[in-house]
Formats: structure tokens, C-alpha cells, sequence
């Protein structure tokens, strides 16, 4: 890899951190030596099928640095917090870019995923916060986990993340942070699919239950949204999200 050093760190996440590396260029670097270049080759993979995601300049000789396009702009989190009314726009926006995914058929470069038959691109984290609204429209980043699949896993995992995952907020905006919460994911159900989503939710729980990734609090959350979905994943359930477009 040749260019400028990587100068200020933009945002890390789980054990990546990203950088300012040239203009219209971000650097993001492995902090514990894995490899992205593999992630690499995905993305530019659904890039070339149509799909948005930051273009990728450059990978480095250890695989550990991925030179990619730079997108401004928020995460559709971000987003609905600036404009909140635009929450269940954002919930069907969510579901679009599922639906686009995942009309897309998986390279025989990835991995399968953890449950059922399938042989569509999945990303299995593709949640408001891997989603950034830039000026050209949504951009979908964070590939780690891109696999081959029944669509219903992407499905079901961003219900649970959404449904389930921490938001801070301060104790005065918590009340409105559920309400929004329950928007969000009522809308991007309407959008996506309820029963799609159900297909394999006990299993996923358990899955997702074995994240180390994922605090205790997620997880009691999480297997409170199994059960409002009736404990399985067939038919409709006491407690299911009543959707509506």
C-alpha cells in the first residue's frame, strides 16, 4: 500500500478502527491482525452487482488495512434521531436493503451461514448502524460476517439487534428512544417480512446469545422478543408486531 500515513481516528468499533487517510478516503485497520481483505473482496463483489457500499481502494500486503471510499454522513440511526418523524421512512429503507441483498447470489468465496439452506448474499449484520445516509444515498459497511444463505437469517438477526440492542440515551429520552425503537423495527417487519423473520429465531438467540459481543442486558432482551414471538418460528404469535406500511 502506498500514500499518506493514516492521520485522525474517525471511529472504532469492535475490533477495527477507522481513520483519515486522503480526501474522499478512509483507512480501517485491524486492531488485532485479522485479515480484511477478504471483506474486501466481498464488497467489491456486491458493488459490482449494484449494491451500495464504499468502494475499495487498496488492501495492504498483511491484509490488516483496507484503504475505502469515504462516505459523509450519518448512520440511519443518526438519521432518525435528527428526524425523528423519519423513523418508519428509515424502517422501510432497512428493508430495501435487505430485499436488494439479498436478491444478489452469493460468490463461492464465502463462508455458509450458521443455520438452514440457502445461496443468497447475507451480510448477518445489517442493522441501522452498519448503514450510513451519504450525500449519493445509503451506503452498507461492516462485511465481517458476509456469508451464503436463506435470506430469513438477515431477517431475523437484525429484528433481534434492533429489537434488542443497547441505545444510550439519557434518562429523559429513554421513553422516547422506545417508542422509536418500536417504529423502527414495526416498520422495517412490514417492510421485510414478518414470517421471514421468524423462520429461525430460537435459533438465532441462542446464537447471538453466545456473542461475547453481546451484553447480558441484550440478551435477556433479546429472549423477550422470542417470546413475545411465541417461542418459535412458525406462524403468527401472541405478541408479534402488528405491522403496518
Amino acid at each position: 500500500m502506498t500514500g499518506p500515513a493514516a492521520a485522525g481516528l474517525l471511529a472504532s468499533g469492535r475490533d477495527c478502527d477507522i481513520f483519515e487517510y486522503a480526501p474522499g478516503l478512509v483507512l480501517r485497520r485491524s486492531r488485532d491482525g485479522r485479515r480484511l481483505d477478504g471483506e474486501a473482496r466481498v464488497m467489491e463483489y456486491a458493488r459490482q452487482h449494484g449494491y451500495p457500499v464504499p468502494a475499495v481502494e487498496s488492501v495492504s500486503d498483511d491484509g490488516t488495512e483496507l484503504v475505502m471510499q469515504r462516505i459523509d454522513g450519518p448512520s440511519l440511526v443518526g438519521a432518525i434521531e435528527r428526524r425523528p418523524w423519519t423513523v418508519r421512512q428509515q424502517g422501510r429503507l432497512l428493508a430495501d436493503l435487505h430485499r436488494r441483498l439479498h436478491d444478489i447470489p452469493a460468490p463461492d468465496f464465502v463462508p455458509a451461514g450458521p443455520f438452514g439452506d440457502g445461496d443468497r448474499l447475507l451480510h448477518l449484520d445489517l442493522h441501522p448502524l452498519n448503514v450510513i445516509i451519504g450525500p449519493a444515498g445509503p451506503a452498507v459497511i461492516d462485511w465481517t460476517g458476509a456469508a451464503s444463505g436463506d435470506p430469513a437469517l438477515d431477517l431475523g438477526i437484525a429484528w433481534l439487534l434492533m429489537a434488542a440492542g443497547e441505545v444510550p440515551a439519557a434518562a429523559w429520552k429513554r421513553p422516547l428512544a422506545a417508542r422509536a425503537r418500536a417504529s423502527l423495527v414495526s416498520s422495517f417487519l412490514a417492510g421485510a417480512g414478518v414470517s421471514s423473520a421468524l423462520t429461525y429465531l430460537p435459533d438465532l438467540v441462542e446464537w447471538k446469545s453466545a456473542d461475547p459481543n453481546m451484553t447480558a442486558a441484550e440478551i435477556v432482551r433479546m429472549r423477550r422478543v422470542l417470546d413475545s414471538a411465541g417461542g418459535n418460528g412458525t406462524g403468527r404469535r401472541d405478541g408479534e408486531p402488528r405491522c403496518r406500511g
